[in-house]
């Protein structure tokens, strides 16, 4: 078994992206994938650059990832941009960060828009700033009639204060007796979340070698695959993402029960 699996890597690393496209293309493609984007700072000082340096090349992986989960009709690709912990960051690197998304979208919205992309985001906006927000709601705005790849930045995000709000929200509806207490199971608890627009994530990433999940989708991830790599985030490439998406094609999702063959023996 060990040869196949040798003998199947060989293979694939003789194949050009055209080809690894279209092999992907012939199994089930997840619905929705995520990536914690992870490594940016240790691009930076392998290379004896500023931090920012890797953030800004991270920035330019980002539209190719994009372009490339498109190609495969992916229908929602979540980008962890800025975690709810990023502001313990120092604050030139947070500012920089901050203007990131405005760079991002001045430079790729007409692809985005040419492309049939939808860019959506979640997140909590009070501390993001005025600039920041204006060039995501525009995005938002510009893109809202595009019916292909959703592209959801996860900006000023925390998964444990996305659940604690929609706890808030949840109590006082049922404090209002908009909602029963018997009504509250897993569909109505997504309901709230600010996610209840999107799929759960089918595939989840995390590059630089990093094996947690950092207060990411906590919900959401529940029954996720999950695919760690050790390549930073500014080194990812479109193979790495048919890699992850590869390595999903070959298992097997059972979400707590059986497979039927399995429950014939």
């Amino acid at each position: 078994m060990l040869n196949k699996i040798k003998l199947w890597k060989s293979s694939q690393k003789t194949l050009t992206l055209n080809d690894r496209v279209e092999q992907v293309q012939k199994l089930p493609i997840p619905n929705h994938i995520a990536i914690i984007m992870d490594g940016n700072g240790r691009w930076a000082k392998k290379r004896a650059l500023p931090r920012i340096a890797g953030h800004h090349e991270g920035m330019r992986v980002v539209r190719k990832i994009t372009m490339l989960a498109n190609k495969l009709n992916v229908d929602t690709l979540t980008l962890y941009a800025f975690s709810t912990e990023n502001w313990k960051r120092p604050k030139h690197e947070v500012d920089y960060l901050m203007g990131l998304p405005e760079e991002f979208l001045g430079n790729f919205l007409p692809e985005l828009i040419d492309e049939n992309v939808k860019v959506c985001m979640i997140g909590n906006d009070n501390r993001i700033p005025d600039r920041t927000k204006r060039a995501v709601e525009k995005a938002i705005v510009e893109t809202s009639s595009n019916t292909g790849l959703k592209l959801n930045f996860a900006l000023n995000y925390g998964g444990r204060a996305e659940i604690i709000e929609a706890v808030k929200k949840i109590s006082n509806d049922v404090k209002n007796e908009k909602l029963q207490l018997v009504d509250i199971d897993d569909e109505c608890f997504s309901k709230y979340l600010m996610t209840h627009h999107l799929p759960d994530p089918d595939l989840l990433i995390r590059t630089s070698g990093e094996l947690r999940i950092s207060n990411f989708m906590l919900w959401q991830i529940a029954y996720s695959e999950l695919w760690f790599t050790d390549v930073l985030w500014p080194d990812f490439t479109e193979m790495h993402l048919l890699e992850a998406v590869e390595a999903y094609q070959r298992r097997s999702r059972r979400f707590g029960g059986i497979h039927s063959e399995e429950s014939k023996k």
